[in-house]
């Protein structure tokens, strides 16, 4: 399958679209078209491992890697994952269950789609006969930089660099990001809010200065945020094997709609949802869930997206984002794949901080898309009701949507349609927020957090977590909120000039 540019309508090939990441202008790839699988092929997937389900997927898009070269990455895309049912629907009431998407090594959902996304580049890289280094910049709110940096880590050929919002983080993920080894690893926080972080990592692999700079070191910059369509495509699997799951489990008869609720800032999840739906999977609605800063919520609910500089302070950090990523690939879709009204609207939201939809562009946005945001007050309503009840434990970012799912339910009592709430993060990767959630213990120190969400509800924290407290910080350096500054200390890090165990003044 070939893929095409949002903003410049260029098709290239599948390893083409991954080793770039970015088509030209800035703009992303897409499919160039989506494949249906209908009830046969949905049957079969029935029988199927979450390996099997995901490696039928990838295979649509990525064929051109070769049925060898998939059935390996989708095998191997499973290591370190908890349990024998890897990516377990879990049963919370009638008509609703909880996907768990956060059993991986990293103990968050980044782990299902980067540990496919990692050795798909190094074949892309392979096929294209690309000879140079490879610096993998990513923004991230926690998860994702710990992701990549595990997958990237020991390969001689890569560097990986990630950018987190100084404030951005619990204590929990920025210890976990924070330690990570690596000789070619670079963590630095940026003085700024997430979407900052992200704006100036996007700049950063658009600018021809950086290059070219880069050039001169025989190194190519990719980004590895859901920007690149090998990070978007493994997240499809995502819905695929929840509805063979519902159906073999006789939950529902094939042909049936079912509604999913799944957490995503960048709106990332949304879009694989989305695809899904467009390749044949009976999905009805697609809940998209906003925490308190919601600056994106009005892309659907009035068709126009302001961005908001004004961030306020959430418990589910993972949804502080006003200007998601994705939102570029919905725009493309709604506008009939125009790429150039798609660049002339990209444009328009980096110079004004608005991006605007037609009112037939809204209408066909909110057919199969249910966004709604919840206060903090509702989120611990929703994820102490949901302990209570079902002595589930739900992480913050899960809480949100959840809440959002009550909402609609509160206003549409009649509807019964099966729902499918995706579990996004291990809920001791923000321990004490959890805890405060469930029981309404405010603990200052995330160790306690951890012991006392373990006595109250017996779940085993990751080993990961225990190990954690016993280990010091590597990266300490906080950046400036400028370009100019963050490609200072990029290059410092690829011509070797820093030693991550010593705090460095910039």
């Amino acid at each position: 399958m070939q893929f095409i540019g949002t903003r410049s309508g260029e098709r290239v090939s599948a390893p083409e679209a991954v080793y770039n990441g970015l088509s030209a202008g800035g703009g992303l790839y897409v499919p160039v078209s989506f494949p249906l699988v209908g009830k046969a092929e949905r049957e079969k997937m029935e029988d199927m491992s979450y390996a099997e389900r995901a490696k039928y997927i990838l295979s649509l898009y990525f064929g051109e890697f070769g049925d060898e070269f998939l059935t390996s990455v989708s095998e191997s895309a499973l290591k370190g994952f908890e349990g024998k049912d890897e990516v377990p629907l879990v049963k919370i009431d009638d008509g609703r269950y909880v996907l768990e998407l956060f059993r991986g090594q990293t103990c968050s959902v980044k782990d299902l789609s980067v540990n496919i996304f990692a050795p798909l580049f190094k074949e892309a890289k392979k096929r294209l006969n690309k000879t140079e280094k490879t610096l993998i910049l990513a923004a991230t709110s926690g998860n994702t930089g710990v992701s990549l940096i595990d997958n990237f880590k020991d390969d001689e050929d890569v560097y990986v660099a990630a950018f987190y919002p100084e404030e951005g983080l619990s204590k929990m993920q920025r210890l976990n990001l924070t330690v990570m080894s690596g000789e070619r690893v670079y963590v630095a926080g940026v003085s700024d809010n997430f979407d900052v972080c992200q704006h100036l990592a996007h700049r950063i692999l658009c600018s021809e200065k950086f290059g070219g700079e880069l050039k001169k070191r025989a190194i190519y910059a990719a980004g590895g945020n859901s920007s690149n369509v090998a990070r978007l495509i493994p997240e499809i699997v995502w819905y695929f094997s929840a509805y063979a799951d519902l159906c073999s489990s006789g939950q529902i008869e094939d042909g049936e709609e079912v509604d999913f609720s799944v957490a995503s800032g960048n709106l990332n999840a949304a879009v694989a949802g989305w695809y899904a739906k467009k390749m044949g999977l009976p999905v009805r609605k697609l809940f998209v869930p906003f925490n308190r800063n919601k600056a994106a919520l009005d892309l659907f609910t009035k068709g126009a997206l302001n961005e908001d500089k004004s961030f306020r302070r959430t418990m589910a950090k993972g949804l502080d984002v006003a200007v998601p990523l994705n939102a570029e690939r919905l725009v493309f879709e709604l506008s009939g794949r125009n790429a150039a009204s798609t660049a002339e609207r990209m444009r328009q939201l980096d110079d004004t901080g608005v991006l605007s939809l037609t009112e037939s562009e809204r209408a066909a946005l909110v057919k199969d898309f249910y966004a709604e945001y919840a206060s903090e007050d509702e989120l611990l309503e929703t994820s102490y009701s949901i302990f209570e009840e079902y002595g589930y434990v739900t992480a913050v970012e899960t809480g949100v949507a959840a809440a959002v799912t009550d909402k609609y339910r509160a206003e549409n009592e009649d509807d019964e349609t099966p729902l499918v709430l995706a579990a996004t993060v291990n809920p001791f990767k923000c321990p004490q927020d959890v805890l405060y959630c469930i029981s309404g213990n405010d603990v200052k120190d995330s160790y306690k957090g951890v012991k006392r969400l373990n006595l109250l509800t017996a779940m085993k924290p990751p080993k990961f977590v225990t190990e954690l407290r016993y280990i010091e910080p590597r990266f300490k350096d906080v950046l400036p909120a400028e370009g100019k500054r963050l490609t200072a200390a990029l290059l410092d890090f690829v011509d070797g000039n820093f030693v991550p165990e010593t705090k460095k003044k910039r």
